[in-house]
């Protein structure tokens, strides 16, 4: 430490971190970032098979769970989804929407994070990393913090958790953030692995798993939400959009519910079946709707006792019944994928002891979290993106 103050300190290059830092230096503030990673922006690089869904035209706030609903409305209103693609354009990223109102780089996740790296040279921001912070110390004066770290000690007027949550622990991830709230009073909101696919250990994680890598249009659903999504079987269990949407509401022991046939009243269509087609099976009448194999393993999962049956031969209870199941098939996973493949977590500091105008800390100055660190998680396809750079604009223009 050579006497000098920062003004900001930022501890976190990724998505939020970096976007913090290249609005304060725009400002005029002195601005480091530090991180122990050896490059910016990892998360950034490996997201959306590598080529980035950096956000979606559809952001709004009922797309982000927290234990306070409204906490995120001022900074996505304050940054929308269009400030972010007006700077990509302004750096002539070619991009392309996806479903859902999904956006992706068209060529590489690396000009995303060469855009801000860019800006953020361009404002002034230093960037070291391979730096490992080994404690934080608030000023008695309450004017700032000392920062020892591997590389020495720092010392800075502001200060700003960036460090993401605790998802994909082989790209850095740790819970150095929540470590950071704990020391200076904070609550934090039970974390959990989020955006992950569900596991199964009973009979029916082998039936999930002798069907590895088919897909359907599902909905997915619980008494909370429901998402008309593609749901993956997997060899470990069940992915893809729906279920990854469904488990940010999903806790241990619940049941989740899917809906295989979400065009039609299934019980009502087979009995309609029976009347048109007496003499044909099941499985034949339910050939245009399932991929062959799954259509047999679903037989001698829901129907084995009636698979050779002609449809004159089993009563119309018994199709509505069959028919409410298949709208309605009802399982309780086992557990998750966990951190190692969950795209986001869900939980962090808590929002109560935040302020949602300019993320400084309610219980110490001149300390900031954004990001992921907090009790927000955003839905599947960018959303978690623009909540990262609405937060790091937002605490940007204030510290």
């Amino acid at each position: 430490m050579d006497g000098s103050v920062l003004d900001v300190l930022i501890i976190g290059a990724g998505a939020s971190g970096l976007y913090c830092a290249l609005t304060a230096a725009q400002r005029g503030r002195q601005v480091m970032v530090i991180d122990h990673a050896n490059k910016a922006g990892k998360k950034i690089l490996m997201s959306g098979g590598g080529r980035c869904n950096f956000t979606n035209y559809d952001i709004q706030a009922e797309h982000f769970i927290s234990r306070n609903a409204h906490f995120c409305k001022s900074a996505l209103s304050r940054y929308s989804c269009w400030d972010f693609i007006a700077l990509v354009e302004k750096h002539g990223i070619a991009y392309h929407e996806r479903e859902y109102g999904q956006l992706f780089c068209t060529n590489s996740a690396k000009d995303i994070v060469t855009m801000l790296q860019t800006e953020c040279t361009q404002a002034g921001v230093q960037i070291q990393l391979n730096t490992s912070v080994k404690s934080i110390q608030a000023v008695e004066d309450k004017q700032g913090f000392i920062v020892t770290t591997s590389q020495g000690k720092l010392r800075c007027h502001s200060l700003v958790i960036a460090t993401g949550g605790l998802s994909i622990p082989t790209m850095g991830a740790t819970g150095f953030g929540y470590e950071v709230a704990t020391q200076f009073g904070h609550q934090i909101i039970t974390t959990d692995a989020s955006l992950v696919p569900f596991t199964f250990t009973d009979s029916v994680g082998a039936l999930i798993a002798s069907l590895s890598g088919i897909s359907i249009d599902v909905i997915a659903f619980n008494e909370r939400i429901s998402f008309a999504r593609p749901m993956l079987f997997t060899h470990r269990g069940l992915s893809g959009p729906a279920m990854l949407q469904l488990s940010n509401y999903w806790y241990i022991g619940e049941s989740i519910h899917i809906n295989l046939l979400p065009t039609i009243t299934a019980g009502d269509w087979l009995i309609q079946q029976k009347e048109q087609h007496p003499k044909q099976r099941l499985r034949t009448v339910l050939s245009a709707y399932f991929p062959k194999k799954l259509l047999l393993a679903l037989q001698e999962h829901l129907w084995a006792t009636d698979k050779d049956k002609e449809l004159a031969n089993i009563k119309d209870e018994r199709l509505k019944q069959l028919g409410d199941t298949l709208n309605n098939w009802t399982l309780k996973p086992s557990g998750t994928e966990g951190y190692r493949t969950a795209e986001v977590t869900r939980g962090g500091v808590a929002t109560d002891e935040v302020s949602s105008k300019t993320f400084e800390s309610l219980l110490q100055p001149n300390l900031y979290f954004i990001g992921e660190v907090l009790d927000v998680t955003g839905w599947l396809g960018g959303y978690n993106f623009q909540w990262a750079w609405a937060s790091g604009f937002a605490c940007g223009q204030v510290v």
